[in-house]
């Protein structure tokens, strides 16, 4: 994970339309734990390709922390299939490979 990304997924867990579903001490605790287990990736490399540019900070998350996988459900990204040789696949697709 990188700053951006962490910063991202902050943001879009506190957005106010997500409290209905999920209440800050939850949302609080999840984003706790995933900043324990992820592993901070340090962004080597600049990259503006993607559709949606606020979607760049996840490609360049996965070619400087050198993943095996993209896996996402945004269109934008997944158009981009395979990406620097890294393949671009959705979380069903992906869990058919990896189960």
């Amino acid at each position: 994970m990188s700053a951006n990304t962490a910063s991202e997924l902050r943001t879009v867990l506190f957005r106010p339309r997500l409290s209905r579903y999920l209440h800050s001490e939850e949302a609080t605790e999840f984003l706790a734990s995933v900043l324990r287990y992820a592993e901070p990736v340090e962004i080597t490399v600049s990259i503006a390709i993607c559709r949606d540019p606020k979607d760049d900070k996840f490609l360049e998350l996965a070619v400087s922390g050198q993943a095996s996988h993209i896996v996402s459900g945004d269109q934008d990204i997944l158009a981009l299939h395979p990406f620097r040789g890294i393949p671009v696949m959705s979380p069903r697709n992906f869990s058919e490979i990896v189960t």
